[in-house]
């Protein structure tokens, strides 16, 4: 584990490749699980707030489950908020395009101008999940068997992990953190890289 801060990050956000590989896996991680997308606390407002002007983007399935369960739920077996999902199975903000892969609907919408806020800060950072603590927050690398693509492309394209999720982590912990996170992450592939 590697400290920034108040934050312990796994050596695997460095030693492990990843880039998604939508035409491969179709988005199979807005699909598959027994529960939707965790959420922080404070996005459960942000998704009350913007539910109207991102309903156009979603389908009729998902709307329906959103109007019957809310704009978000609680994990039965943690308590941990989480999206709503479709009968058990896709998350409820989810799309499907032509070709059957899933986008996120609120990021269309955000892409669209509509909405302000991207997406779920689970979903921009996965494969990174972050569980906080009293006194520090842990980043851990998560490996599901649904991103096998995604490994291996990372692999063929020789990016890790952290790089591939500049973009959220800025957006999570500020560039500066980001920073000191490549800093960190060269020193420690110096040491224990190949």
């Amino acid at each position: 584990m590697i400290q920034i801060d108040d934050k312990l990050i796994s050596e695997d956000i460095f030693s492990e490749e990843f880039v998604c590989n939508l035409t491969k896996c179709k988005g199979a991680c807005c699909v598959e699980g027994d529960v939707g997308a965790p959420l922080d606390k404070e996005e459960l407002e942000i998704l009350d707030r913007i539910f109207d002007k991102v309903k156009p983007y979603l389908t009729p399935e998902g709307v329906k489950a959103l109007e019957e369960q809310g704009t978000w739920t609680t994990d039965p077996h943690d308590g941990m908020y989480v999206t709503p999902m479709v009968e058990d199975r896709e998350c409820a903000y989810v799309t499907f395009d032509e070709k059957g892969i899933t986008k996120c609907g609120i990021e269309k919408a955000y892409e669209d101008g509509a909405v302000d806020w991207q997406k779920p800060i689970s979903c921009h950072l996965y494969p990174i999940r972050i569980t906080e603590y009293s006194t520090f927050t842990a980043l851990n690398y998560h490996e599901w068997n649904v991103c096998s693509d995604a490994c291996t492309l990372g692999k063929e394209l020789q990016v890790p992990v952290y790089k591939f999720l500049k973009t959220p982590l800025t957006r999570k912990y500020g560039e500066d953190f980001y920073n000191v996170l490549s800093e960190a992450a060269e020193e420690w592939k110096k040491e224990y890289g190949s």
